[in-house]
């Protein structure tokens, strides 16, 4: 579980006054997060766009490392037959 600071800690009636303020604090990097509490449990974390991208770049490479296991691992047949598959993705 994730350690918050005191300072690091936001009510959502607070942040809803000064999110501005929480905002320039993480882009500052004066904080590295801002836990967001609703019912005296954390329900969000507000971070900066970089460390954002940071973790999505990591997670994508993650990803793709496990996919690249599954393939070297399927058995011939699973390999022969995945060459037929087709994927289609409508957006």
């Amino acid at each position: 579980m994730v350690k918050y600071a005191k300072e690091e800690m936001v009510g959502i009636t607070e942040l809803g006054k000064s999110l501005g303020s929480y905002l320039d604090k993480v882009r500052s990097h004066v904080y590295s997060k801002i836990a967001i509490i609703r019912r005296n449990k954390p329900e969000a974390v507000i971070i900066s766009i970089e460390e954002y991208e940071l973790l999505q770049s990591a997670y994508d490479r993650l990803e793709q490392k496990e996919i690249e296991e599954i393939l070297a691992n399927m058995s011939p047949e699973d390999r022969e037959v995945a060459k037929t598959k087709k994927l289609r993705i409508d957006l």
